[in-house]
């Protein structure tokens, strides 16, 4: 029988060659991987998981909790991941959302996992980050040689939820197809081969980590260095056997306050990749500077995993994602009217491609309203193409800030303040006004040392913007509130400085 996502990553698969390394003494070949996965198949069959039942994982990273994933693609469940930081509260909200037939958690938070699993019909088994647990130990005597559960290009393979910053968390659906022909895209564009090793220092519940990461270097037969979280140091000293790094801002922002990284260190490094939150321009130049690599830096959302990235050749422009991906359909509309707009003008961004999902779970309404009648998924991001193509993500829709009847894109103000001396970034919201409606307010970290106040920040930019489009308070933060990809969250900040302009 044909699974249409597992047969693509089988067929990749180099056999007896290196697919994860732990450590100087541990590392999985892609043999190991899959005769792991049938048995954690097998046990799942088992209990009784069956092709489109929910298979909810909140476990900390690890080889086997990786292996897990492809064991439901082969079962032809429906694999949830759930991040590590989730607490009782909001699980309770996913697994009756998602109402999955099996739910993996750390043995040492079974107890109070089951009880909510139990009101919702589902199963509790164990995963540690060491590999052992109740899931493993019934795998233990199962075969390996499983017989895979045939799914087709439109069956579901995960569901993702989204992050949730506003209103309800919706559970983004995503089919084999939407997965593997986005892996396949971005192993042609980004080159990817057998004979490159990732280090791979995401957390595997969100697409960066586990979709982009996971599933391109299987289907490149390529290796990994699986890390259990990011530490610059541990990257610095793979960097010379490594020949990628895909990361977050963050990471980058840290190597660069390492005095090991330099030019030597990343000779062999062929590639950095960096997503899933803005890059700012200092860092992609003080980077290049520093090792004589451009950042490449690419563009996706849940629902759609990638949809744009900056060239492999060719310039790699800061504050820009490059063109859409090979298949991929991106444009920019006015969202008043839906009309697209001209080159450098800022809107919605819409996509259209086969990585582009099938809808939110058990939300067929509001599925219908974020397509439009061509078929194009509204993303909620504003940005703009430039007249060589070049895309460039101004902010969320919900984070426009709308001014005395003005609209204002944060991202220009921002862009401006992170240029001042002394500030190492800024966050720009809209917060609630007596006479403006909603007054524009940035939150500024100052670099150690630095001599700033409201009113030289004021000074700087009265040439720089126009003047409603100016802050009329500057707040300053010792950092910026951000979730576990480092995106900032401005609803935080919203809701700590709602009453800024009300107070008496």
């Amino acid at each position: 029988m044909s699974n249409h996502l597992f047969d693509a990553m089988r067929a990749a698969a180099p056999g007896h060659a290196p697919f994860i390394r732990i450590d100087d003494t541990r590392t999985w070949t892609y043999d190991d991987a899959f005769a792991l996965s049938g048995r954690l198949a097998g046990a799942m069959d088992t209990l009784g998981i069956r092709p489109g039942d929910r298979v909810a994982v909140q476990v900390e990273k690890s080889a086997e909790a990786l292996i897990l994933y492809l064991a439901c693609l082969r079962t032809g469940a429906v694999y949830l991941p759930l991040n590590t930081a989730y607490t009782l509260a909001e699980l309770d909200y996913f697994i009756g959302d998602a109402e999955p037939r099996l739910v993996v958690v750390a043995p040492a938070a079974r107890e109070g996992v089951e009880t909510i699993a139990k009101s919702h019909g589902a199963i509790v088994e164990t995963l540690d980050a060491d590999g052992s647990g109740s899931l493993l130990d019934l795998a233990r005597d199962e075969p390996a040689d499983f017989v895979d559960a045939s799914r087709t290009a439109d069956d579901l393979a995960a569901i993702l939820y989204t992050s949730g910053t506003t209103g309800r968390s919706k559970g983004a659906m995503l089919t084999h197809g939407n997965l593997l022909s986005n892996a396949l895209t971005l192993r042609d564009y980004w080159r990817v081969t057998s004979d490159d090793r990732l280090i791979h220092a995401l957390p595997i519940f969100h697409t960066h980590g586990l979709f982009v990461a996971t599933n391109v270097t299987l289907l490149a037969g390529a290796s990994m260095f699986l890390l259990s979280k990011f530490d610059a140091d541990e990257v610095v000293s793979l960097m010379p056997e490594a020949t990628m790094l895909m990361g977050v801002p963050t990471f980058y922002v840290r190597l660069l306050q390492s005095p090991r990284l330099d030019k030597q260190a990343v000779a062999n490094i062929r590639l950095f990749i960096s997503g899933s939150a803005p890059l700012l321009a200092e860092t992609h130049t003080e980077f290049q500077a520093r090792t004589g690599h451009a950042i490449l830096e690419r563009y996706g959302m849940t629902e759609t995993n990638m949809n744009t990235s900056n060239p492999y050749d060719g310039k790699r422009i800061a504050g820009t994602v490059g063109f859409p991906l090979p298949g991929v359909t991106v444009r920019v509309t006015d969202p008043a009217t839906g009309l697209e707009l001209p080159p450098d003008e800022t809107g919605m961004i819409e996509i259209k491609g086969p990585n582009v999902f099938k809808g939110y779970w058990r939300m067929p309404e509001k599925t219908a309203a974020e397509f439009t009648a061509d078929g194009f998924f509204i993303s909620g991001d504003l940005g703009k193409i430039d007249r060589d193509g070049y895309i460039s993500i101004v902010g969320r829709g919900k984070d426009l800030v709308i001014s005395g009847g003005y609209n204002i894109y944060p991202k220009e103000v921002e862009g401006e303040i992170d240029q001042i001396e002394g500030v190492v970034e800024s966050a720009v919201i809209g917060v609630p006004h007596p006479d403006f409606g909603e007054g524009v307010t940035a939150v500024v970290v100052r670099k150690p040392g630095a001599v700033l106040d409201e009113k030289t920040i004021v000074s700087a930019l009265q040439d720089r913007l126009a003047r409603y489009k100016q802050p009329k308070r500057i707040i300053f933060a010792d950092d910026l509130p951000r979730n576990t990809m480092g995106k900032v969250q401005k609803n935080i900040l919203r809701q700590q400085y709602a009453d800024l302009y009300t107070r008496t």
